[in-house]
């Protein structure tokens, strides 16, 4: 199939199943939270998509794969589909049944960390070709220390984050917020395992981590 209609047809389809899960359990439209999360996410996602399509479309096919091979890394995937799958879910159920009361403040400071932790996912695309769904070593590959991978190892994994746990509170969910909470250490035991792996298989990536100490928090961890 050809790439651009994969993408277009991958994009339609994520947006819809995205949407489902927040306006089917809200029982209504009327969820405007949900409306413009999606907008956050969605409106910047279509210029991504046109930006790496037409500069770097190797990228774009290699986002398509998603199968894990290492044993570990299928784990910690397969337990967190399942935890966003429920996940997913709260915040259209607090809408619903008014669980929780988060202030109009936070719900915009939320939505602002949202773009930003967006942001860094596309500059993370944008700076490494290599920068797959699943934990490999493709040939030719190349350590890649510039830009966002100057200041943490896996900043990919720090947008990641970042978006995550801001955007239970931008749906408006106190509750979804403590659901999600921990996810962030799932992340981190994900980098380990994958270290583990580019320590062996990827050249020069031991002496990278000399270089740049810390792995996804700046000054942290």
């Amino acid at each position: 199939m050809n790439l651009k209609i994969k993408t277009a047809l991958i994009f339609v389809a994520a947006f819809a199943a995205i949407a489902a899960f927040f306006f089917v359990p809200a029982g209504s439209l009327a969820y405007w939270q949900a409306w413009v999360y999606l907008a956050i996410l969605f409106i910047p996602m279509l210029f991504v998509a046109a930006y790496l399509l037409k500069n770097d479309p190797a990228l774009v096919e290699r986002r398509f794969k998603l199968r894990e091979k290492r044993k570990a890394q299928k784990k910690i995937v397969d337990w967190t589909h399942l935890w966003f799958f429920v996940g997913f879910l709260i915040p259209g159920l607090d809408y619903r049944f008014g669980w929780s009361h988060v202030p109009l403040s936070v719900v915009v400071a939320a939505d602002v960390l949202v773009f930003v932790g967006y942001a860094l996912n596309f500059l993370v695309l944008k700076e490494n070709s290599y920068a797959s769904h699943v934990v490999e070593v493709v040939k030719g590959q190349k350590v890649i220390s510039t830009g966002p991978y100057a200041v943490v190892r896996h900043p990919m994994y720090s947008a990641v984050s970042l978006l995550l746990l801001a955007t239970p509170l931008a749906l408006g969910s106190w509750i979804a917020f403590a659901f999600f909470a921990p996810m962030p250490f799932v992340i981190a035991f994900r980098a380990l395992d994958e270290e583990k792996m580019l320590r062996q298989k990827l050249r020069g990536y031991e002496a990278y981590c000399g270089r740049v100490r810390y792995r996804i928090v700046p000054f942290v961890w």
